[in-house]
C-alpha cells in the first residue's frame, strides 16, 4: 500500500517568515500540533510544532509576534515520496527519530503528511481498547464536529 493512500492530504502549512503568533493561532483553529513549513512552490522546508512554540517562546520569553517560523522550525525537512510503502515510511521515521513525515509528489511538492497516529490507526483494531482510545483522541467530540 502506498503511503499517499494512508496519509492526511489536508496538511496545514506555514511560511518561513510568518510570526509564531500567527502559526500558533492556526494550530489552535485547525486542531493540529504541527505545521509543515513550505516555500512559495509548496516544497517542504521543515516542521514547526507546538513543542517548538513552548520551548522557543513560552519557556524562553521570546515575543511570538516578532519571532519567525524559520527561527524555530525543525529543518531541513525530511520527507518521503508518495509512492513509498508504509513500511518504508515507518523505517524512515524510526531511522530519523521523527513522529511526522511530510509526503511529496513527483515534483517534490507537499502532497500529505504521515504521522505515528496514522500508523497506529492502521495497526490497532478499531474495537480494541487502544484503538478506541486513539480514535477518541483523533476525532473531535460530537459537540465540536462539523455539521454534515
Amino acid at each position: 500500500m502506498r503511503i499517499l493512500d494512508l496519509c492526511n492530504e489536508d496538511v496545514v502549512v506555514a511560511r518561513p517568515r510568518e510570526s509564531l503568533r500567527r502559526v500558533a493561532r492556526r494550530m489552535v483553529d485547525r486542531g493540529v500540533g504541527a505545521l509543515v513549513v513550505v516555500d512559495a512552490l509548496n516544497h517542504p522546508l521543515g516542521i514547526v510544532t507546538d513543542r517548538d512554540l513552548m520551548r522557543h517562546v513560552a519557556a524562553s520569553g521570546r515575543d511570538p509576534g516578532r519571532t519567525r517560523v524559520e527561527e524555530v522550525m525543525s529543518g531541513p525537512a525530511v520527507w518521503i515520496r508518495e509512492t513509498a510503502s508504509v513500511e518504508d515510511a515507518l523505517g524512515e521515521m524510526a531511522r530519523l527519530r521523527v513522529r511526522r513525515l511530510p509526503v511529496i509528489d513527483a515534483s517534490e511538492r507537499l502532497a500529505g503528511i504521515f504521522t505515528l497516529d496514522d500508523a497506529l490507526r492502521l495497526a490497532l483494531p478499531p474495537e480494541s481498547p487502544a484503538g478506541r482510545a486513539l480514535r477518541a483522541n483523533l476525532e473531535p467530540p460530537a459537540a465540536e464536529a462539523a455539521p454534515a
